[in-house]
């Protein structure tokens, strides 16, 4: 993990010293994109977000819900230039080290024919009245991938 922390640091993506001024704003990550490099910048911008103090969500459908499982494609695993980190495991440290708080659509899950079981520990599915309820709610960035 920590090499990938370090990884993800050195792609040298500047984070803004604004939001830090104005107090935390709220971030709703969603994530649909099936291709690993927009996967893997959609976990990088949300880590740099939450470094400069936002608190952050992220919501994985269709293709994108697939880095959410135990047994993930190859796409979601496998390190992406430059730095070798994978959206998976990106998505994993920042779930670990700065709480960040994941779901899958409501949809998701019955649509694979699965239950929560074929989940990592710590993300669920999402209820689609409190996930409307966040994107809405006042100071709230939405960041769609």
């Amino acid at each position: 993990m920590r090499k990938i922390a370090a990884s993800v640091l050195a792609l040298g993506l500047a984070v803004g010293t604004a939001a830090q001024a104005e107090g935390p704003n709220k971030l709703v990550t969603i994530l649909t994109a099936p291709e690993a490099q927009t996967q893997l910048m959609a976990m990088v911008l949300t880590m740099n977000a939450m470094a400069a103090g936002a608190e952050a969500e992220m919501l994985l459908c269709g293709p994108a819900g697939d880095i959410a499982l135990k047994e993930a494609p190859a796409s979601a695993t496998a390190g992406q230039p430059p730095r070798d980190a994978s959206p998976q495991g990106l998505m994993q440290m920042m779930m670990e080290n700065n709480g960040l708080k994941v779901q899958v659509c409501a949809i998701y899950l019955p649509g694979k024919g699965a239950d929560a079981s074929v989940l990592l520990d710590g993300v669920t599915a999402a209820a689609p009245d409190a996930m409307g309820a966040a994107i809405v709610a006042p100071g709230t960035s939405v960041m769609s991938f």
